[in-house]
């Protein structure tokens, strides 16, 4: 508790040395993503067995947003997506094949430098910007030190966290990633060759030699050893920390890991207090494998998960300025300079069971489906913003709007115009949230599953109607379930999935949970719907044009050129070096 206390004791110290430079300066900006967070996992959205009092806290002093919808349902394209205020599908982050995010962190693939972030935006109005913890948008191109993927190549003046997402790997005794790789071996398919081929041999229709069986068992010999090697040196390649350009932690133990991170962000703000800021603190949890530090664990009602949405809730009572230190210097003016968004990537990943059986994945609520589908359940997203003075409290907001919203907010803000040589599709949400407008400037929005338009939604003006036609859908293993236990993740692709003609159509106002499509014998207007939504659909593919994919096979495949590494390869690339482990370990023998 020590630790905690001396957080709040800094944050506290910090608000009160820049209190007297906060009137007449650009807000401040502090952004909170929670990885595969569920929108029922909070208490503010309807969770009553999970405690969640400073994100709660956080919806009652702000506006809560009920329909805020990330514009993909996985990690990668979301995040790319709310960084620059377009659809993934333009910048080529994007998969056309069945892997939709970065596995290794020696791929090849990442943001592009020609897209404009909003730290990117704002740098030229003096703001300082950092992102802490997860990035999951590359890192090299050609060589192992280029970081021409890296935050600072896109307007992060510091960064301190993985350029990975946190994997079982990651986490000792929680199994690995790649043992999932069996839900996409065609069992089937080389089952009946095998016995087909036995078959023909018996008969002599044809010969196979004992040398083509000898040299068929060494390639599967070959094959297992290698996946063994990739399995064993995982966690060391893909699970390391950096600070800046430097990796300070290679593999990284997770333990205390968040409040590493918590820390980490109260030394930028304490670096950075004299000026303008923008803080992205990215957490690593609740992505499996699961962790929590040893504060919280245990103190939950739903195991391990709970235990990390329970840290990630006491991190956020610092990273947003809460709790007893603004109870008790009400007169700072900080908190009503800046705006906190706080916010997941996408929703829950159903599928995580842990190898103990357990389940380890989030609650979509009353939503169907989660992570990797354009269900509700897996792209209705938390969406908290609270600015005292400038944003009422309490109030709740039920437009659809999108984390691609944040750039243009942001820029607005900051008083940078926005880029006119591309298309922006998020929307400036400070009249909607101000209640200046009472409907979102989201008529259409468009749900991708990596590259293939899954579905549309259609909020048509006057109207309390959100129509969402799905053109295609998962197909759910078990069929009675909102899942894909097959694949460990809901797959884009044939045979994957079932395609509709016409499209399924549903009116979110009268059924948020999809449970009953409707037709032409319940829906009078179903074809003229059909038919504006295909219309959007056509203007929508116009405005596409032709970018490289960073996403591809050949981008996301490991290079062992491209391998980062603080020491050698011959040491497993294994290295501590980071300060912020020395002052834990000293907090905990003051304990």
């Amino acid at each position: 508790m020590k630790s905690f206390a001396w957080i709040c004791w800094t944050l506290g110290l910090l608000l009160l040395c820049t209190a007297d430079a906060d009137s007449g300066r650009k807000p401040n900006f502090v952004f909170m993503m929670v990885d595969d967070l569920g929108i029922g996992d909070l208490g503010c959205y309807g969770n009553t067995t999970l405690r969640t009092p400073n994100i709660d806290r956080l919806a009652l002093e702000g506006v809560k947003l009920t329909q805020h919808i990330a514009a993909a349902p996985l990690c990668t394209p979301s995040r790319a997506a709310f960084l620059t205020g377009r659809y993934p599908i333009r910048s080529g982050m994007a998969a056309h094949g069945r892997m939709g995010v970065f596995l290794f962190s020696a791929s090849s693939g990442g943001l592009p430098q020609e897209e404009i972030t909003f730290a990117k935006a704002v740098k030229g109005q003096g703001y300082s910007t950092a992102v802490i913890g997860k990035w999951h948008l590359g890192l090299n191109c050609e060589d192992s030190a280029d970081h021409c993927h890296h935050p600072n190549s896109h307007g992060f003046d510091y960064f301190y966290g993985t350029i990975m997402t946190h994997l079982r790997d990651c986490q000792p005794g929680h199994g690995s990633v790649l043992y999932f790789v069996h839900g996409y071996i065609p069992y089937k398919a080389i089952s009946i060759g095998l016995v087909s081929l036995a078959l023909l041999h018996i008969k002599g229709m044809i010969t196979v030699t004992r040398r083509v069986v000898f040299s068929f068992l060494v390639l599967v010999g070959v094959v297992v050893s290698v996946f063994g090697v990739l399995v064993y040196t995982f966690p060391n390649l893909n699970c390391f920390v950096m600070r800046g350009p430097e990796i300070v932690e290679q593999p990284y133990t997770s333990e205390n890991l968040t409040q590493r991170m918590t820390s980490e962000a109260i030394e930028f703000l304490e670096r950075n207090s004299e000026r303008p800021f923008l803080l992205f603190f990215s957490f690593l949890q609740v992505h499996t494998g699961l962790f929590a530090s040893p504060l919280f664990r245990g103190r939950s009602q739903h195991g391990l998960y709970g235990d990390a949405v329970m840290e990630v809730d006491w991190s956020v009572v610092l990273l947003s300025f809460l709790g007893q230190i603004m109870q008790t210097l009400e007169h700072l003016n900080l908190k009503e300079n800046t705006l906190v968004y706080m916010t997941s990537d996408q929703g829950p990943h159903l599928e995580e069971i842990s190898i103990h059986g357990e389940m380890h994945g989030g609650y979509s609520g009353i939503y169907k489906a989660g992570k990797s589908t354009n269900w509700e359940g897996g792209i209705r997203i938390p969406g908290i913003l609270r600015w005292p003075g400038v944003l009422p409290a309490g109030k709740v907001i039920d437009e659809p709007t999108s984390n691609m919203d944040i750039f243009p907010t942001v820029l607005n803000l900051a008083g940078v115009s926005k880029p006119s040589d591309r298309v922006i599709d998020g929307h400036d949400l400070l009249p909607l949230l101000q209640g200046q407008v009472e409907r979102s400037e989201h008529e259409f929005m468009f749900h991708y599953c990596n590259a293939q338009l899954n579905a549309v939604r259609w909020h048509p003006p006057n109207s309390n109607a959100i129509w969402k036609a799905f053109f295609f859908t998962p197909d759910f293993y078990p069929e009675n379930s909102s899942a894909c236990f097959q694949t460990h993740i809901c797959l884009c692709i044939k045979p994957y999935v079932t395609f509709h003609d016409p499209p399924l159509l549903y009116d979110l106002s009268k059924d948020p949970t999809e449970s009953t499509p409707l037709s032409p014998d319940t829906e009078p207007q179903f074809y003229s719907v059909l038919e504006v939504i295909r219309a959007a659909v056509s203007r929508h593919a116009e405005s596409l044009k032709p970018v490289p994919v960073q996403v591809s096979p050949l981008q996301i495949v490991w290079k062992p050129w491209l391998q980062p590494c603080c020491s050698s390869l011959s040491q497993l690339c294994t290295c501590e070096r980071d300060h912020q482990i020395e002052k834990l370990r000293n907090e905990l023998q003051k304990e």
